[in-house]
């Protein structure tokens, strides 16, 4: 055991030694954090820092702080979570705690107990998971040789020795670290991985860090602001050499230099730093905490949002991330999966085509009298079988009457569905059957063979129990061959109490079709049709059919099935050309349909993100023809739209001819065949990839429909281009027959060359991979386990919530992170470039304007307060605006809030500001007296001048800012302004004075200089002049730049909305049956007539 890790877990970080290093270390990674404490060392030189340590200290210990504090609240949470799982209790011949558990170990586990580590089953309660008896497992004498550790969840090779005979080990007999012992009451296990070798934590892989559009933006600017700083401290040391040697030398004989000083470029080269330093609260050090607050409080408001709170199942929303929230605000492509999340993923047996006939048709009564057509809904009546389903619905009665009769195919196709599958009964209650099945579809055709007479009561390893109509047969279970997504099929061998072998299969049509016998021809067609027709429904599709094996024949595929299964090398490929030996001429039986609804408010969710200008790609594993019907259903796809494009080719020529083809390419953008286009001049520059394409306009709507295969050709080479040019020009897309794999290379590809902002939403294992490479992840708590919640960024159980997620919190959190960055950076260049006007007065000599405990509190509390009210609270428009208006959500996607160009707007505002806060404060004292005669264009009076005014306008700033007020806005707002003057009457106090004359030195200029009218004056002219502009351009700017939002909220100026009947297209969760969707699979082309076409009608007089 000394050759495998311990069983233990450990997600922390930190602990009580190591805290506070590693966590300053990790902080100090941050480029700004680094900066103040480079700073720090500087204003350690006194020949170079006019400014106290405490300047930069102070404010530097508050965000390490803060952050630290964050850091520490998380890591207990690991902690206990460590603990919680490390301590668990679990009998190991004798009990133990699970972070002792090792390798070679033999463990107990009990119903509803978790998963210590990745055990083989060797025996339990259940008899078909029995791999021994149950025996004293206090000495084994068994050995297990198998693969090495690996993130293969759903692969596991190995073979144990036991008593002379070798057992073969699969995936089948691994039970993952993790998962919940269910419908058993005990179980013994070997374990084979534990604590980091497990194939949970081989899978739980460090995820890459998302980072949003806004934070990449932060990074450059503040780069930006570096440069600036530096350009700016270089000017102002040459203006100190210009200064000194045109008037230093007057005054020499007073204040002569240091002696250290030996020249004018000395002396200079002393000013670049003293200016680095003074400067420096251009670099806002609050920045991040600022900005990791505000996302914290805003992913609060989606945890606390009662609208997406899904009652029937107690399920809050969850943001299970808070850096990607102003993301939401961006997103330009919504990539979904089908199954459980645009639909409820509880499947109801609805049709199925037996030997060539149809059954579950809808029956449709004509009224004489009424002359209406009439829905008949009348359920078939069960009350024979005691041992059916009561929650079980079907409205054909031809089909009980079929079995009732004893016809033979019928009977043949419900006991196929009887015995295929890998269904778990559970009868606690006698009469009362509980299945538990590896997936919706397989329980409901069970449950359906359950109600039409062929009950699955129970299974052991060898055999399974069959009660068929009323009598109980036994059937010998001779081999299953089970269902993966490459064979797309599952078959079982089974000897019948008149020991005859029969093979029973089920799969996708596709794969089934090829495995049929010759003589099934005609029905093939006839049954392809059938499916046609169920998929033109809506609904999942499965193939049905047999096969007879002769004794010996079975006997010799048995051998080899055994030598295959034992094999260590390349068993998978030999398990495959065994099962295809014996998968071939196949006598068909039919084909199933199941019904998948769609759930509450897809459709208007959809529409109104269409308007929203989002497009809604569904990437699916279904069937064509049914992803199709569903894009219809949910109003991804419209009749009105002018074509709709199919990409079916099976080779890279093929489907670069249809990508390529010139009838679509001109129909769609006529521009785009020309070598003029922008987008071809531009591609055929051969730019170096990563690039972005520009955006395409369409002269018209369209729809893109491509397969798997054609996806995979697509994909590559230079094709990838072309498929994304299409896809991208179209309003909806739909990719079926997907894997897994496609869905991420799909969205990679968007991400990779249109740069915008990509969301993907699944609920199932499937749909992992897309929302990891997606900027923002959704997970549906549904049917298919926790795997893609527990792997997203935000989580719900509605897909109807997302309209929410994006178009308020989404929008809000955007609109509050953009103003806060512009309302951020300006107050820090009108506070900071002040100093350099003042350079021009004070011969370059690295003076402040402002008194230190000013320049310590400014970021720090006096401002602080207002701008996280505004990020936490403001609503451009309420809810129910933002909701009705979906074209609000425009602006986001192309980030035209906040951006480099409105960086450079708040630069030029703060130059303007720091310009009029300094010339108006000193022409208001220059040459001033008071009442008295005595001067007041003292340093002192004229510091707290500028910083009042500076401080007042800052918050007339950002009062005009704020479209929304509450309470607490008002009382950040203008409880921080008062706050600053009863901090100011504290700072310049007598008693503060006498006891420390050093740091502080402003006695009584408080009551002396707030006295004065030409302090107000200078004020309130100040803040006319800096808010004359923003006034100004803020009742400009709807008249002559307007956005939509200006028009919403501008009185009388709404824009025309145009209320989409949202009729159902769909029965169940397709749309109703209309004439000609056959022909639209085909021609591509649209529907334009609707044409009714009833399925069975009856005339009847009412």
């Amino acid at each position: 055991c000394l050759l495998f890790g311990d069983n233990s877990v450990k997600t922390s970080k930190y602990n009580a030694l190591n805290f506070l290093p590693m966590n300053l270390f990790e902080q100090f990674q941050r480029l700004a954090n680094a900066y103040f404490l480079f700073l720090l060392f500087l204003q350690l030189i006194p020949q170079i820092s006019s400014l106290a340590w405490y300047t930069t200290v102070v404010p530097l210990m508050v965000v390490l702080s803060i952050t630290a504090v964050k850091d520490a609240i998380d890591d207990m949470k690991r902690h206990k979570n460590d603990n919680q799982v490390n301590n668990r209790s679990v009998l190991v011949i004798v009990t133990e705690k699970w972070m002792n558990v090792q390798v070679g170990d033999i463990i107990k586990l009990e119903n509803n107990q978790i998963v210590t580590a990745d055990i083989l089953l060797l025996s339990s309660s259940d008899p078909l998971r029995q791999l021994q008896s149950q025996d004293s497992y206090s000495f084994f004498p068994g050995e297990v040789r198998c693969e090495s550790p690996n993130n293969k969840l759903d692969k596991f090779t190995g073979i144990l020795m036991y008593k002379g005979k070798n057992y073969l080990l699969n995936h089948d007999r691994l039970i993952l670290r993790g998962c919940v012992i269910r419908n058993t009451d005990w179980c013994y296990g070997l374990v084979i991985f534990t604590g980091p070798d497990t194939k949970v934590m081989q899978n739980s892989g460090k995820s890459t860090f998302k980072r949003t559009h806004i934070d990449h933006l932060m990074n450059v600017l503040v780069l930006w602001i570096f440069l600036f700083l530096g350009s700016m401290c270089f000017l102002l040391a040459v203006g100190h050499y210009i200064w000194e040697n045109n008037k230093g030398y007057y005054f020499q004989d007073y204040l002569p230099w240091e002696d250290y000083v030996t020249s004018s470029v000395f002396s200079a080269t002393l000013i670049f730093w003293s200016y680095f330093i003074i400067l420096n609260t251009m670099v806002p050090i609050s920045l991040y905490v600022s900005v990791e607050i505000i996302r914290l409080g805003n992913s609060f408001y989606i945890n606390w949002d009662q609208k997406m709170f899904y009652e029937p199942k107690n399920t809050p929303a969850q943001a299970r991330t808070t850096t990607l929230n102003e993301e939401l605000g961006q997103v330009k492509y919504v990539f979904s999966d089908k199954t459980g999340t645009l639909t409820q993923n509880i499947m109801i047996f609805n049709k199925c085509s037996i030997n060539g006939m149809v059954y579950g048709m809808h029956v449709f009564l004509f009224s004489l009298s009424l002359g209406e057509i009439l829905l008949c809904r009348e359920k078939v009546d069960f009350s024979y079988n005691k041992l059916a389903d009561p929650k079980f619905s079907f409205y054909d009665k031809t089909l009980v009457e079929a079995v009732k009769k004893g016809n033979h195919w019928v009977h043949l196709f419900f006991l196929s569905l009887s015995l295929c599958h890998t269904v778990i009964s559970e009868e606690k209650v006698e009469g009362e059957l509980v299945y538990q099945a590896q997936s919706p579809d397989e329980g409901a055709l069970v449950t359906a063979a359950r109600n039409f007479g062929f009950v699955f009561r129970s299974r052991t390893s060898e055999t399974i129990m069959v009660v068929e109509m009323g009598k109980m047969r036994i059937y010998q279970l001779l081999a299953i061959l089970d269902f993966n997504n490459v064979r797309k099929r599952m078959s079982v061998i089974v000897r019948t109490p008149e020991n005859r072998i029969l093979l029973f299969c089920k799969g996708a049509d596709t794969i089934l079709c090829k495995l049929l016998h010759p003589s099934c021809g005609s029905l093939k067609d006839i049954t392809m049709d059938h499916l046609d027709d169920f998929a033109s429904d809506g609904l999942r599709t499965l193939m049905v059919a047999y096969r007879e094996l002769d004794s010996a024949f079975f006997q010799d595929w048995s051998k080899k099935h055994s030598e295959a299964c034992l094999s260590l090398e390349n068993r998978e490929n030999k398990i495959s050309i065994v099962y295809e030996e014996i998968e071939r001429d196949l006598m068909l039986l039919g084909a199933t349909a199941i019904e998948d609804k769609l759930q509450d408010g897809v459709p208007e969710t959809i529409l109104t993100l269409n308007k929203a200008k989002i497009k809604i790609w569904v990437l699916t594993g279904d069937k064509q023809e049914t992803a199709v019907n569903i894009a219809y259903a949910c109003n991804i796809f419209e009749d009105e739209m002018d074509e709709i494009f199919i990409v079916e080719g099976n080779n890279d020529e093929t489907v670069g001819g249809e990508l390529r083809y010139e009838g679509r390419t001109a129909t769609m953008k006529p521009d785009s065949l020309l070598e003029s286009d922008p987008v071809n001049s531009y591609l055929a520059t051969k730019p170096q990839p990563p690039f972005k394409i520009p955006e395409e306009v369409p002269n018209g709507s369209y729809g893109l429909i491509i397969n798997g295969y054609s996806l995979a050709h697509a994909l590559e080479g230079n094709l990838e281009l072309e498929l994304l040019r299409t896809a991208c020009m179209c309003k909806g897309v739909i990719c079926c027959r997907m894997t897994p794999l496609q869905k991420a290379q799909v969205v990679e590809l968007v991400k990779k060359y249109k740069k915008a902002v990509t969301l993907a939403i699944g609920d199932g294992a499937n749909d992992v991979s897309m929302i990891k490479v997606a900027h923002i992840g959704v997970g549906i708590s549904g049917q298919e386990g926790m795997q893609a919640m527990l792997n997203s960024d935000y989580a719900f159980s509605q897909f109807r919530y997302l309209q929410r997620l994006l178009l308020v919190h989404g929008r809000w959190s955007y609109n509050r992170m953009c103003k806060f960055l512009s309302y951020f950076f300006y107050k820090n260049f009108a506070f900071t470039l002040v100093h350099v006007w003042y350079a021009f007065y004070s011969g370059f000599s690295a003076q402040t304007v402002y008194d230190t405990w000013f320049i310590t509190f400014y970021n720090l509390v006096y401002t602080s307060l207002p701008v996280l009210g505004l990020s936490l609270f403001d609503q451009d428009v309420n809810e129910t605006w933002s909701l009705r208006f979906p074209e609000l959500y425009e602006p986001g996607q192309h980030n035209l809030y906040f951006n480099k160009k409105e960086f450079v707007k708040c630069l030029l505002h703060g130059i303007y500001s720091s310009f009029v806060l300094f010339f108006i404060p000193m022409g208001t004292v220059y040459n001033s007296v008071r009442k008295d005669g005595k001067e007041i264009s003292d340093y002192q009076s004229f510091s707290l001048i500028v910083q009042t005014s500076l401080l007042c306008v800052v918050t007339m700033q950002i009062a005009l800012e704020t479209t929304y007020w509450t309470m607490i806005s008002h009382v950040f707002t203008w409880g921080s302004l008062g706050f600053y003057f009863c901090i100011l009457f504290f700072l310049y106090s007598d008693g503060l004075c006498l006891f420390f004359p050093d740091t502080f030195q402003f006695l009584g200029v408080a009551r002396n200089t707030l006295n004065l009218p030409q302090m107000w004056l200078s004020v309130v002219l100040s803040m006319i002049l800096c808010m004359l502009p923003v006034v100004g351009y803020q009742f400009l700017k709807p008249l002559f730049w307007p956005v939509s939002v200006d028009q919403v909220s501008a009185t009388g100026i709404y824009p025309n909305r145009i209320h989409d009947p949202l009729t159902s297209r769909r029965s169940a969760y397709a749309f109703s049956h209309k004439q000609g969707f056959g022909a639209l699979i085909t021609s591509g082309k649209t529907m334009k007539k609707k044409l009714y076409v009833f399925e069975k009608l009856f005339l009847i007089s009412l």
